[in-house]
């Protein structure tokens, strides 16, 4: 769990840019051969809803976020398998109370809706999804984890596919390594395993940043 600095907590969108530019994975956060997709970054004037209809779109962020940025990357096909499609997310709140709301919807929105559109031509099904507090099992790198599986299928890739998605939330901050968009020949460990090692790289990252130092 952070043990924060309220001196290196963000206070306004400046501050907030400026951690999640230190925290955001990059491609070697993945592993190796993992690459930036095309658009690299989606603007922080954009946040994803997901729709009554089930679709999700890019919409204004909500008054409580002070920031949010989205990276894509991809694994490229190689060896008869196809590419894996991954993307990384990092809010920062105004509040605690904001981020812990946040990963409440999350969980909710996979039990209302365990179809989904992500994109054109892209959707996920199937959806399971895990909720674990910090000290629960061995959940002990952030006071809230969500974990999702299920398939994935685009008109692009076939499917269904492996999918895999993680979001954590300590203090003000939600990270997600989100859309682990699986191909043929890849497998379920493999798709959740990248997702996995993103994820804790971010954990990783906003520890440095935030704590308190001796």
């Amino acid at each position: 769990m952070l043990d924060a600095d309220p001196a290196r907590l963000p206070k306004d969108r400046k501050a907030a840019l400026d951690l999640i530019a230190q925290v955001i994975a990059d491609p070697e956060s993945f592993g190796p051969g993992v690459v930036g997709r095309s658009p690299y970054e989606s603007g922080p004037a954009t946040w994803p809803v997901l729709g009554a209809d089930r679709v999700w779109r890019q919409e204004k962020p909500a008054d409580d976020i002070l920031a949010t940025l989205t990276r894509d990357f991809e694994v490229p096909a190689a060896q008869g398998k196809g590419p894996v499609r991954l993307s990384a997310v990092v809010t920062v709140h105004r509040t605690r109370e904001d981020a812990q709301w946040e990963t409440a919807e999350s969980l909710e929105e996979t039990m209302r809706c365990p179809t989904q559109q992500l994109r054109d031509g892209e959707r996920i099904g199937s959806m399971v999804s895990a909720a674990l507090l910090g000290g629960e099992a061995t959940q002990t790198t952030s006071e809230d984890s969500l974990s999702e599986a299920g398939e994935y299928t685009s008109t692009e890739l076939g499917g269904p596919h492996a999918y895999a998605w993680e979001q954590a939330q300590s203090l003000q901050f939600t990270m997600a390594a989100t859309a682990g968009k699986g191909a043929e020949g890849r497998t379920g460990k493999e798709i959740a395993d990248l997702v996995a090692q993103g994820l804790s790289t971010m954990l990783t990252r906003i520890g440095s940043a935030v704590e308190k130092q001796s």
